[in-house]
């Protein structure tokens, strides 16, 4: 797919090294609820003027990760 244009938005790509938010999830095999989280995080700074919404957010997915956690380990 190397005729793609990349379509990532600047926020989602570090200012130093230019790494993207998804390189880093496929990298670390992040589920769904520690991916979206991780992306909140990193443009929490550079999406809005206040990072407190993106912040709130990532809050959200990270305590359905507990859940998450939580249901499997009573599981055992």
């Amino acid at each position: 797919m190397k005729n793609m244009k990349d379509k990532t938005p600047h926020y989602y790509i570090g200012k130093v090294y230019g790494y993207k938010a998804f390189d880093i999830i496929e990298d670390y095999e992040l589920n769904y609820n520690r991916a979206t989280a991780l992306t909140y995080i990193l443009r929490s700074d550079r999406k809005h003027k206040s990072p407190i919404e993106c912040i709130e957010k990532a809050i959200n997915h990270l305590n359905n990760e507990l859940k998450v956690l939580d249901r499997k380990k009573k599981k055992k």
